[in-house]
């Protein structure tokens, strides 16, 4: 009867330490869970498996820079307005450059010049924001036009057709909206090969990547003139 009564009670105890035991472990691992979820409410984390769609982050647009960021360049000067290439295509910014304005051939020569600094200089912060860039490599130089060049023919220091076309697009299209031209532009090198005249049309400005539109070697007339010329009709 003893071993009985023994055998009972180490059963009841065995049983006993068992349940306290369990309870332990239950309630370590839901101290666990209440650790996990007061740290997660504490990081702000939503404890929620439906996924949350907070929408698209913010972004400026592309080729379009803010009324305050129009004139990127901190130094004072000419107001202009050059093309860079944005989006696989030109884009017009505007720039303040030191150049001077006027008519005459030593004018327009520095004018070119210094549009042509304004599109080797590198984009500011907030036309790189806004996705510009530049293709025109320096160091290229503006010189006058030569004996037997047509009037307000350009020579550049390296040849217009070893220029990547984007860079090239960029040159004439800058040229062709600035009183360095006539709205033509006529370009030649170091060369002695008559100067092209170039065209910039919208065509131009989608897919600057392709060739240039020429009219071909002008004359020693004015571009203008030959132009007029080219589209005259030769008679019956």
């Amino acid at each position: 009867m003893t071993r009985r009564s023994g055998s009972r009670t180490a059963v009841r105890r065995t049983g006993t330490s068992g349940t306290r035991r369990a309870g332990v472990v239950m309630l370590t691992r839901l101290t666990g869970v209440l650790a996990l979820t007061a740290l997660a409410a504490g990081c702000g984390i939503r404890t929620t498996s439906v996924p949350v769609d907070a929408g698209p982050a913010p972004s400026r647009k592309p080729c379009e820079i803010s009324g305050k960021d129009v004139i990127t360049q901190a130094r004072p000067g000419v107001p202009v307005r050059i093309y860079l290439a944005c989006s696989s295509g030109l884009a017009s910014v505007e720039r303040a450059a030191r150049i001077q304005q006027g008519k005459s051939p030593d004018d327009r020569v520095r004018i070119a010049q210094g549009l042509l600094d304004e599109l080797q200089a590198q984009p500011s912060a907030d036309e790189r924001e806004a996705g510009f860039s530049t293709a025109v490599r320096g160091p290229l130089v503006i010189s006058a036009s030569r004996d037997g060049d047509p009037a307000g023919a350009l020579r550049l220091s390296r040849r217009p057709e070893d220029l990547p076309a984007t860079a090239l697009a960029q040159i004439v299209c800058t040229f062709a909206e600035s009183e360095a031209t006539d709205g033509q532009v006529a370009l030649g090198g170091p060369g002695d090969y008559p100067p092209r005249v170039y065209g910039c049309t919208r065509a131009t400005k989608a897919q600057p990547d392709a060739p240039l539109p020429t009219l071909g070697p002008v004359s020693t007339a004015s571009p203008t003139a030959s132009a007029t010329a080219s589209a005259s009709p030769s008679g019956p």
